[in-house]
């Protein structure tokens, strides 16, 4: 059901709770309060001006309902007269005047205080909603003449007013409905819809009643009445043609043969068509037909986008819109060239991973350029409903397809660029699992059948190219990862990140801000600058902010001395543009220290750097890890712990070292959660340091596992590391020396720039990693 409105004035207000009644705008309600607390608001609001805010209370026992225990929806009233009926009640008379929601609750004694925020309709005076207008007040008429609860008579004066909003209020008022059904029309902001809903309750109340009326043995009695007549209610301007229902049924079946759906697709269709025939144009049933039949229609059968094959336009494309990215751009040029070969290829699932700002979601935009398609974008970071992927069955009221079929009826082909964004942020609750729902959907021996559960027939998504964007793939089910090809996009040097602010981030900024080149300059210097001091990110997002508020200052600067304004950014002028550095390399700048130890860390955000310190205290042997340290890393920390009590004698050390002394690990910065295993090198390289008092070599920084033997095993991030150590000022680190075959996919100017020592085990580590001095024990 669609909720919209907007929202204006927020009032400090106070609040009546009401028992088993919702008041509606437009209304005269009258009611009794006995609470102390209601007749002291009821006293409150008289002397501030007559303005009370009524709203129902969710379950009508309570004597003091709580804050959780009123609905966030009512309607601000005007007091139109309070009677004392004896020592305990009051009699009070409001008029409801407009809908409002609760923002914040005040005080809650002795007497509610909230406030609240208006919420305005926007007017409906279209076809629909005057078509809508008639049909309610017809089935209003029916309905309390049925009921004889309610003479109609003196209901005509207040249905006069031509406004439908007003109209369905007044209506929704003299309902005997449930608690919550009116509620939810109070929370229907939309008066189309708020009608479609109420002339599908009143078919329902008519149809209850002249069962029971049957099942009792009664006739309803039939007695003329104004509504019959409908320009006695409203002028005539206001009247509407009624449409030719046969006209409009053979239209739409003209529409079914256009649209060249599927054989079963369009037998549904004309089946539809056969079924609305013998339904009365307005009826409830007959909406839910009409908007099937949209959608069926609008769907893009056969509509495809012309492929643009030509792969110098295509690279040419793909270099405009993005810097370096190779992998990617490779790729598409290769789906592009068996496009040439083979007419019907299989479906292309491409899934990006890699750290925030590095151009995931923009390539897909880039690659719809590139290939002359048209590009949607899905965000599936919070979906957890497993409907929103394949849509509700037709039976639940205002049921809708899902978003996949959404998105591809927006598209209007049926071989659109479909980002999914943000997959690795999906959730799982009692509404299903959406990520199975996306396994159809990604498979291409599956996806040519797919099947929505709105639309109840199957629809091709085999010539849909899906990229599919995650930070991580760690909370992605795995055979949904078996479903895409996957390519890692790891963060930027500080090359590249330099090369896009170039051409890319301070172009786009200055057109966007409306500079021109000649305004401002921005020197290699200073954008360097910037990435090292202002910056630490694996992208360029941060990058593009801080360039953002420069340009913002040179606006502010053109405009107050002229057009022709000139000025070049220098590195001593940054700090007056952008205030004081925010990151400073304090790792590399410190001195070699015993017990502390750099290691490099991977996270979703990119790179990071770690310093490891160990000491040791009179105790009796307990080994305390902080920090923050996840299951694993703890694990890991145990394991290099035992691999040097191993080595104790080996390395000449007196095992009261341990024995008579707590040892203590920390990895600073502890509200950042750590975890994985690529620690163990480093921890037992802090922990020996320590025992043999020799110091670390601060400039080198190391990522391994270690087992109890004091072998160095893989890990991952490779890239990500070496990037995080390059751009912190290291020229040196340790890895395992199976990871050398990783060396490949690592930037040239890092290979050159820095000293990488591949080891096998933890002797090795030492001897590159401890600083040697002429007190050492090996003398």
């Amino acid at each position: 059901m669609e909720k919209k409105g907007k929202s204006e004035m927020i009032k400090n207000i106070p609040l009546i709770p009401l028992r088993d009644l919702v008041v509606f705008p437009s209304t005269l309600v009258p009611f009794i309060i006995g609470r102390k607390s209601s007749i002291e608001a009821i006293e409150k609001a008289t002397a501030k001006g007559k303005n009370i805010f009524l709203s129902a209370q969710i379950d009508p026992s309570l004597d003091n309902p709580g804050i959780k225990d009123i609905y966030s929806v009512g309607v601000i009233a005007k007091i139109i007269r309070a009677i004392q009926m004896d020592e305990k009640n009051i009699k009070v008379i409001v008029e409801g005047k407009c809908r409002a929601r609760i923002i914040e609750f005040i005080s809650s004694a002795p007497i509610y205080e909230v406030l609240v925020k208006e919420i305005t309709e926007s007017e409906h005076q279209g076809e629909e909603a005057n078509d809508l207008m008639k049909r309610i007040i017809y089935l209003f008429e029916d309905y309390l003449k049925l009921s004889q609860n309610v003479n109609f008579e003196s209901i005509i004066p207040a249905l006069r007013d031509n406004k439908p909003e007003r109209i369905a209020d007044i209506i929704s008022s003299h309902i005997y409905l449930p608690l919550e059904e009116k509620q939810n029309l109070l929370e229907t902001f939309n008066s189309v819809e708020r009608m479609r809903r109420l002339n599908f309750i009143l078919e329902n109340e008519i149809l209850k009643i002249h069962t029971k009326l049957r099942k009792d043995g009664k006739k309803p009695g039939r007695q003329k009445s104004p509504f019959r007549d409908p320009d006695k209610l409203f002028p005539p301007t206001m009247g509407t043609k009624k449409s030719n229902q046969a006209d409009e049924l053979e239209e739409l079946r003209k529409k079914v043969i256009e649209a060249k759906m599927s054989q079963d697709a369009e037998e549904k269709a004309i089946k539809e068509i056969e079924r609305m025939e013998t339904m009365p144009p307005m009826s409830a049933e007959a909406t839910v037909c009409r908007n099937f039949l949209d959608w069926l229609i609008s769907m893009p059968w056969s509509k495809k986008s012309r492929e643009k094959r030509q792969l110098k336009d295509a690279n040419k494309i793909l270099n405009e819109d993005h810097y370096g990215l190779e992998k990617v751009k490779e790729r598409i040029l290769e789906y592009l060239s068996i496009r040439q070969l083979v007419k019907n290829p299989k479906g292309v699932v491409l899934g990006f991973v890699g750290p925030p700002g590095v151009g995931k979601s923009s390539l897909g935009r880039s690659i719809a350029r590139a290939t002359g398609r048209k590009f949607v974008r899905l965000s599936l970071g919070g979906v957890r409903d497993e409907a929103e992927i394949r849509g509700h069955r037709r039976t639940y009221i205002g049921a809708y397809p899902g978003r996949i079929i959404q998105m591809i009826k927006k598209a209007g082909t049926k071989n659109p660029v479909f980002l999914l964004d943000e997959v690795d942020k999906m959730s799982v609750d009692f509404r299903g699992d959406p990520t199975a729902a996306l396994m159809e959907v990604l498979d291409p021996e599956q996806n040519s059948t797919f099947l929505d559960h709105y639309l109840d027939t199957e629809f091709d998504l085999s010539n849909v190219m899906f990229l599919v964007t995650a930070n991580i793939l760690e909370p992605v089910p795995r055979p949904l990862i078996d479903r895409m090809e996957i390519i890692h996009l790891p963060g930027y040097t500080e090359e590249e990140k330099l090369q896009i602010a170039k051409k890319f981030l301070v172009p786009k900024q200055m057109k966007a801000h409306g500079l021109k080149m000649e305004n401002f300059r921005l020197s290699d210097n200073t954008i360097k600058k910037i990435i090292r001091e202002y910056t630490r990110e694996a992208g360029v997002r941060n990058l593009e902010r801080e360039i953002t508020s420069i340009c913002r200052k040179m606006v502010k600067k053109v405009v107050a001395k002229s057009k022709d304004y000139k000025e070049s950014i220098t590195v001593k002028k940054l700090e007056k543009h952008l205030g004081i550095p925010r990151f400073r390399r304090a790792a590399i700048n410190q001195e070699d220290e015993i017990g502390a130890a750099i290691g490099m860390a991977w996270t979703e955000f990119g790179g990071e750097l770690l310093t490891f310190e160990v000491t040791k205290y009179y105790g009796k042997g307990n080994f305390t890890l902080t920090g923050q340290l996840g299951d694993i890393m703890q694990e890991s920390a145990q394991a290099a712990f035992s691999y040097v009590k191993s080595k104790l004698c080996e390395l000449d050390i007196s095992e009261d070292v341990y024995k008579n002394f707590d040892i203590h690990i920390h990895v600073p910065e502890g509200a950042t959660p750590k975890e994985g295993p690529s620690a163990g090198i480093t921890i037992a390289t802090s922990i020996l340091s320590l025992f043999l008092s020799i110091p670390v070599n601060r400039k080198v920084a190391m990522s391994g596992e270690i087992t109890l033997k004091g072998k160095v095993l893989p890990i991952g991030g490779i890239k990500e590391k070496l990037l995080a150590a390059h751009r912190e000022g290291f020229r040196s680190a340790i890895l395992p020396a199976e990871n050398k075959p990783d060396l490949k996919d690592i930037p040239k100017n890092i290979k050159e720039n820095m000293t990488i020592h591949f080891v096998e085990n933890m002797y090795e580590v030492l001897k590159i990693s401890l600083v040697k001095r002429v007190t050492d024990h090996e003398k």
